[in-house]
């Protein structure tokens, strides 16, 4: 007998070849319906329609076709098993060998955010994932494949194998592939459930492909793996140059981006372009952070910020990047770069380090990924909103006798962007439109307001500082006085409250709390 395919494919891409090459190469008969079977069809090909092989017509508008006793019992029988192959003489059907399934395109009608809900709960497929689902169950007998991508490989192992059968590994690996193709999909589906209602589901699902196998994780001696879609996020961004990206190169990148889109993050197309910043991150903080009238002097104002520590930093950059800032990025030792573009200038100048990692990423591609953070812990998974809480001035109060100049309070606003970017306890001290030092990961404030008015040294003189906690004591205030400091801003929300304003009054610092904190851990 024959062997027997069953082809039912939403996506056709490869689809002929893959007919083509069964039939002429290596004998099978196909069945096949809907689109599939026309497609096959108007290539002259000899295929059996399902309706035809089941004696059963396709009803509900082609909701159900396959969802019969002669396909299902064709995939799912054992083929050593007595009473599988009796059933199977008694009800007259043959085996089926190779099922090839890819399902209806809901995850593609979803992208669409103005989709009716009757047209995407029409692309819910049915009868495509029992098809998978039976044929993986049964792999010891049967081959499924899910995506046009495996079709080469599964004729290649044909043509290995002179009696056409292919190895339990492959049909093993097959199966895996399979069930992660469906409970992908599944789950796309219950995730856009989920998000037509209101709150936090009873589960939380999420599936993310294989990007890539990553060197190692953190350290040498840890193995990871980067998963996400292709589709938004870094895994849309464009990689242009450069070695392969690392667990650490990742973690950096992403708290860069998040600290420069601070400060708005566009692209040419854009009318109005943001104030151009330059970020500089290590070891995910920042460690300078600038904005300018030209991205090349946002640039050098970060690097002046901490000039030691910007050695092999990450920089993010907000604006298309020109030959003025390539030049200088290339007089630097930096592992990672990402902006939304570059000039074709630029690119010349930068591709004279060819280790220098270099990524595009657009704001349509960030805004894409959505607004949802979370992070791992043993056994589980913390789901939260990222932390994108507008600035608005009338929910600031300025407490303190003496009131922030124009310039103070736009140096507030900079240094507040900034500290909920930075590990806590962060302090960050800012004058101008330039950190000056940033005290990050401190056990107690107080410790990181040394480190930051350390790092700032004699440029803390009338600058300000921001605090992304309150202050429990008055010492911090103490202590930025000793060094000049002229505004500080923090949530506020303390018992020791009062302390703290009476403190700036009688240093004759102004004091502006925000009412909210920014915590990052």
């Amino acid at each position: 007998m024959a062997p027997i395919a069953l082809l039912s494919v939403s996506n056709k891409q490869g689809l002929l070849p893959l007919a083509k090459a069964l039939i002429n190469e290596h004998g099978f008969q196909l069945i096949s319906s809907g689109g599939t079977a026309k497609s096959i069809e108007s290539e002259g090909l000899p295929v059996t329609r399902v309706a035809d092989f089941t004696g059963a017509p396709e009803i509900l508008g082609g909701r159900v076709k396959t969802l019969h006793p002669r396909i299902h019992g064709g995939i799912l029988a054992q083929r050593g098993n007595s009473d599988h192959q009796a059933d199977l003489a008694k009800q007259k059907i043959p085996p089926i060998d190779l099922v090839v399934v890819n399902l209806y395109p809901f995850q593609e009608t979803i992208a669409d955010p103005n989709v009716a809900w009757d047209a995407a709960i029409e692309k819910i497929d049915i009868g495509g994932p029992a098809m998978i689902r039976a044929a993986a169950k049964n792999h010891d007998h049967v081959a499924i494949l899910t995506r046009p991508d495996q079709y080469d490989e599964f004729l290649n192992a044909l043509k290995r194998n002179s009696n056409g059968v292919i190895s339990k590994e492959i049909r093993r690996k097959l199966a895996l592939e399979a069930f992660e193709h469906t409970a992908s999909y599944d789950i796309a589906i219950s995730r856009w459930l989920q998000e037509q209602g209101d709150g936090i589901s009873s589960h939380w699902l999420k599936t993310f492909p294989l990007q890539q196998n990553l060197r190692y994780g953190e350290n040498p001696h840890q193995t990871a793996a980067w998963f996400g879609t292709k589709a938004t996020g870094w895994g849309n961004a464009t990689q242009l140059q450069g070695k392969a990206l690392s667990t650490n190169n990742l973690l950096d990148l992403e708290a860069a981006l998040s600290t420069v889109r601070e400060f708005g993050y566009e692209t040419l197309e854009n009318k109005v372009l943001p104030k151009p910043t330059a970020v500089i991150i290590k070891h995910c903080n920042p460690c300078g952070v600038a904005t300018d009238k030209l991205l090349s002097q946002a640039l050098n104002k970060a690097l002046n910020a901490d000039p030691i520590s910007a050695f092999g930093g990450i920089v993010a950059l907000n604006n298309h990047v020109d030959a003025d800032t390539a030049n200088q990025l290339n007089s630097l030792f930096l592992e990672c770069i990402v902006a939304p573009g570059y000039d074709k200038e630029a690119l010349e100048i930068l591709a004279s380090k060819r280790n220098l990692r270099l990524l595009k990423l657009t704001k349509s591609s960030i805004e894409k990924a959505g607004g949802e953070q979370f992070r791992s812990i043993l056994g589980g998974v913390l789901v939260q909103d990222q932390d994108n809480h507008e600035i608005n001035l009338n929910e600031w109060q300025i407490v303190t006798k003496n009131i922030p100049s124009t310039q103070e309070q736009e140096d507030l606003i900079f240094a507040w962007r900034v500290s909920r970017h930075v590990r806590s306890n962060a302090i960050v001290i800012a004058s101008s439109g330039q950190s000056l030092g940033i005290g990050a990961g401190q056990m107690n404030r107080i410790g990181s307001a040394k480190l930051a008015l350390e790092a700032a040294g004699e440029k803390a003189k009338g600058a300000v500082l921001a605090s992304d906690g309150f202050f429990p004591f008055d010492d911090t205030v103490r202590l930025a006085a000793q060094h000049g400091i002229k505004a500080i801003i923090q949530p506020g929300g303390s018992i020791k409250d009062a302390d703290s304003i009476s403190a700036c009054d009688d240093l004759n610092i102004a004091m502006v709390l925000t009412g909210i904190r920014h915590f990052l851990h």
